[in-house]
């Protein structure tokens, strides 16, 4: 016997242990709902009862049927193409992130996807960061981080000096440490719950990372609030700037790698401004 459904607020997220097609129609619809008229090329007409577009207006932008996206959002088990879905990410004018997190959320192939190859090994990559003379680390798929070295330590006190929780997350989340070093931390924060709703589409069924965002969720209402938001965005680099403790505000360019064929492991270097 299945436990009775109830309708999702607005503002609240699908559950962890919502079906595939329930967390697929979540995601078009909160998408759907922050789309104006005006910014697909469609004229306001009457007021409306609801934000953004209609769904009979998504369903004329990607040509098919307005029955047939309706139960796309409602969560219904129907087939959803890997063309269907490519001209609904177009629609939705969604980012290359979102995009992806899309094809992960409906099992699909992005035909739009590059096909890449070889791939780095870890001792390659364990090698890598003990080399870089700036501050380099290297996160798993739960943003563990695995490897650092020497300046990273020396910068990331809290979290990568010591013997401390090394989770990036954890760290910036619930460490009063992390919060103090990390300058803009709520810009900062939020940004990073978005990079890591990219990255663990594609295991979130795992159980280490379930593990994860539930407990985060619990105890910290930031990440609660940012999760919740259903926000998606590409693990970036650009400035970060940090409040040290010895050396006081000090800037850096992050970049961060991604070895062909192993999206689970993030190279991240910073290298120092001036």
């Amino acid at each position: 016997m299945t436990a009775p459904s109830h309708p999702a607020t607005p503002d609240a997220p699908p559950p962890l242990d919502a079906t595939p097609a329930h967390a697929l129609g979540e995601f078009i619809r909160a998408h759907r709902e922050r789309l104006s008229p005006l910014a697909v090329g469609l004229p306001p007409g009457p007021r409306r009862r609801t934000p953004g577009l209609r769904r009979e207006e998504v369903a004329q932008l990607c040509g098919v049927s307005p029955t047939w996206y309706t139960w796309i959002e409602q969560g219904r088990p129907v087939s959803a193409s890997a063309d269907a879905l490519a001209r609904i990410a177009v629609a939705l004018q969604l980012s290359r992130a979102e995009r992806a997190y899309l094809f992960e959320l409906a099992a699909q192939r992005d035909p739009a996807e590059p096909d890449t190859g070889g791939a780095d090994t870890p001792a390659m990559l364990l090698k890598t960061v003990q080399v870089v003379q700036s501050p380099a680390y290297l996160l798993d798929r739960q943003w563990n981080a695995i490897a650092w070295n020497a300046p990273a330590a020396d910068l990331f006190v809290g979290w990568l000096d010591g013997d401390n929780d090394r989770n990036l997350l954890r760290y910036t989340f619930l460490s009063p440490v992390g919060h103090a070093l990390i300058v803009d931390w709520e810009s900062r924060a939020r940004r990073l719950a978005a990079e890591f709703r990219a990255d663990s589409i594609r295991h979130l069924n795992d159980a280490p990372t379930r593990a994860l965002i539930d407990a985060l969720t619990a105890q910290s209402d930031a990440f609660a609030q940012f999760w919740a938001s259903q926000d998606v965005g590409e693990r970036e680099g650009g400035r970060r700037e940090f409040e040290h403790p010895r050396d006081g505000r000090v800037a850096y360019d992050q970049i961060t790698f991604k070895p062909a064929h192993r999206e689970d492991l993030k190279l991240v270097v910073l290298v120092r401004e001036g």
